[in-house]
């Protein structure tokens, strides 16, 4: 079984956390899995944490996690502090597999969408 984490940064306005939990609901639809499929996770400001979702991940059964970053650019949070959470989850569930997926500003699909904007 292999389900997809969508992290982002977390805010302190609860309404900006919910619009994660609202495009996750989202991509599950568009990808025809169950929303459980789809979680997300917060590197702060906003709960569950990235290693708390991973360990809901893997005690449900599941064998490998796709990491969406949800962040435009490779700053610090992209470059340091997922791979530092990464590191130590797959150090707690060596028999697992995570793989992270290029940070969301980094996708071609952006040119496309700011250029419909334009």
């Amino acid at each position: 079984m292999k389900k997809l984490l969508i992290v982002a940064h977390g805010s302190r306005r609860e309404s900006s956390n919910e619009e994660i939990r609202v495009l996750a609901v989202k991509v599950a639809a568009k990808l025809q899995l169950t929303a459980d499929d789809v979680s997300v996770a917060f590197l702060e400001f906003a709960s569950p944490s990235i290693e708390i979702a991973l360990d809901d991940c893997f005690n449900q059964g599941t064998e490998e996690v796709l990491v969406l970053p949800y962040f435009l650019s490779g700053g610090n949070h992209v470059v340091k502090d997922l791979p530092r959470e990464i590191h130590s989850a797959l150090n707690k569930w060596s028999d697992k597999a995570i793989t992270v997926l290029p940070h969301i500003g980094a996708s071609d699909a952006m040119v496309n969408l700011i250029a419909q904007a334009y």
